[in-house]
């Protein structure tokens, strides 16, 4: 083989190898996840940086996959809208993985089951289920389940809050009667909170799990395998000792 002739098959060696590197599925390196950081312990606000349950469950998942993180604070209704509009890649933030919100994004496996509390004012008479709502002024955050579940029962009326703190603040200063929340940030809120208490109501159990967009296959299967291995190997229970 002459030298012109060598010259010409590294090129064509080269071309069809830069060829087949065009065609492979580009390495996903960073991903940007949306939360609402007003949802103790799950996420909230500390020293500026966003800290809680599920920051830490995703920077173990960003391990297990190996892309880097970057957490993006907004309020809790947009973020469905961000990642449909593709601001963010994922959503991680005490989200329930509802049929009607499963029409827009598709959800992780489950990685924790919650349920609906009602918090009032420590002297007010107990609640001991969510029909005795009615005839009450009832806080809720908006976007929550809370904000679904009360505002579908007839004769409440509703005062949409946009953070926990705020109706919290409402409610111990009798300007609403009763808070519906998640349990584990109103435990929290009345941990942090005299005069306040959680009533016997128990709220339908609900699931938490993170959301993907529906044409990112690819990111929802790597979510899925690491949450598996993190429930196996141990980190996931310590987590839930840590923060609950």
């Amino acid at each position: 083989m002459n030298k012109m002739m060598k010259m010409m098959v590294v090129a064509i060696i080269g071309i069809f190898m830069v060829a087949c590197g065009n065609n492979s599925k580009e390495k996903i390196e960073k991903i940007y996840v949306g939360t609402n950081a007003e949802f103790a312990p799950f996420e909230y606000l500390e020293n500026g940086k966003t800290v809680g349950f599920d920051m830490d469950l995703m920077a173990e998942i960003s391990k297990e996959i190996g892309i880097e993180v970057e957490i993006k604070d907004m309020a809790f209704d947009g973020l469905l809208p961000a990642l449909q509009a593709k601001k963010v890649d994922m959503i991680i933030a005490g989200m329930t993985a509802t049929e009607e919100r499963k029409k827009a994004v598709n959800f992780s496996e489950t990685y924790y089951k919650a349920n609906q509390v009602i918090i009032i004012a420590e002297g007010a008479e107990d609640i001991s289920n969510f029909e005795e709502l009615k005839g009450k002024k009832v806080g809720v955050i908006l976007g929550f389940t809370g904000d679904v579940v009360v505002s579908e029962i007839d004769g409440v009326e509703v005062k949409k809050y946009n953070a926990g703190y705020v109706a919290i603040m409402d409610l111990k200063e009798g300007k609403i009667d009763a808070v519906v929340l998640d349990g584990e940030p109103a435990k929290n809120f009345v941990k942090n909170n005299e005069g306040i208490k959680i009533t016997s109501a128990e709220g339908e159990k609900e699931e938490y799990a993170m959301a993907v967009s529906k044409d990112n296959a690819e990111l929802l299967e790597k979510i899925n395998t690491a949450l598996t291995t993190l429930k196996e190997n141990g980190t996931y229970d310590k987590l839930l000792k840590k923060w609950f």
